[in-house]
């Protein structure tokens, strides 16, 4: 008698493409836990001058994560080509049509238009850049998470001092202090998507909404690790209810604005 298979539930394939000159080696775990998140990472690059001593940090966890290094030079001083090969890189891959996203990781406004373009393709883009990140280039993307909130920066041992006695190891970097929730455009975002007579939105389409709106929100940037975390940790503004599943046997959340 024959076996019967299930089949593999189909996987959402994504080409990882990381500027080294504007991503910090530090990001690299929580980077791929957050990318795993959103689907497989078929391919992983990573673009830079690996003759030059600040991408050292890099070196040493390209194998681990199994990520390929792409040399670069700087044709002429002063000038980054780094960005163009990524570009191009990026481009080449679209057009294999083998990827159902992409993540660029950098903090440079270069790559703007790349994700404006990959888009246009109907492709996900995911950005990954610190808080300075210009704001063109992550609202040119659906998701853009700020990698302060992945950072893992142990205590490393500092370097020996000229009298030969060792110094004090290096603290890790702070995380970064809390932003304020806006609680405001929360709450619109509930009035606007709400659809039945008791105001209550479903918490899945609430939080695609906001990201619609704003590719940047994160929980994680207000101290909370969910959106629904969030919610209910503002009792005063937001109501939320746990409701029977139809398939699956769990709860599904809803939220909507207090009301007076």
């Amino acid at each position: 008698m024959a076996t019967k298979t299930t089949p593999n539930r189909q996987q959402t394939h994504l080409a990882v493409l990381i500027d080294a000159d504007n991503a910090p080696a530090a990001i690299v775990e929580g980077l791929f836990e957050e990318i795993a998140k959103y689907g497989v990472a078929s391919v992983k690059r990573i673009y830079g001058d690996w003759t030059q001593p600040q991408l050292g940090k890099w070196k040493q966890v390209l194998l681990d994560h199994s990520i390929q290094p792409i040399q670069q030079f700087a044709y002429t001083k002063g000038k980054n080509a780094t960005d163009s090969a990524l570009i191009i890189d990026a481009m080449d891959l679209l057009y294999t049509r083998r990827f159902d996203g992409f993540c660029l990781v950098s903090s440079d406004s270069d790559f703007t238009r790349l994700a404006a373009r990959l888009r246009e393709e109907g492709l996900m883009v995911y950005g990954f850049g610190e808080s300075k990140t210009p704001d063109p280039f992550v609202r040119a993307c659906d998701k853009f998470i700020y990698t302060e909130i992945l950072r893992a920066d142990p205590v490393t041992p500092a370097e020996p001092a000229e009298t030969g006695q060792p110094q004090e190891p290096k603290a890790p970097a702070a995380k970064p202090k809390p932003q304020r929730v806006p609680l405001d455009f929360i709450a619109k975002v509930l009035d606007d998507i709400a659809d039945d007579e008791e105001d209550w939105v479903q918490l899945g389409a609430l939080g695609q909404n906001i990201s619609k709106l704003r590719p940047a929100f994160d929980p994680r940037l207000y101290g909370f690790k969910k959106l629904s975390d969030l919610i209910k940790g503002h009792p005063k503004r937001f109501e939320l209810q746990a409701r029977g599943g139809s398939n699956s046997g769990g709860k599904d959340l809803y939220a909507r604005n207090v009301r007076k």
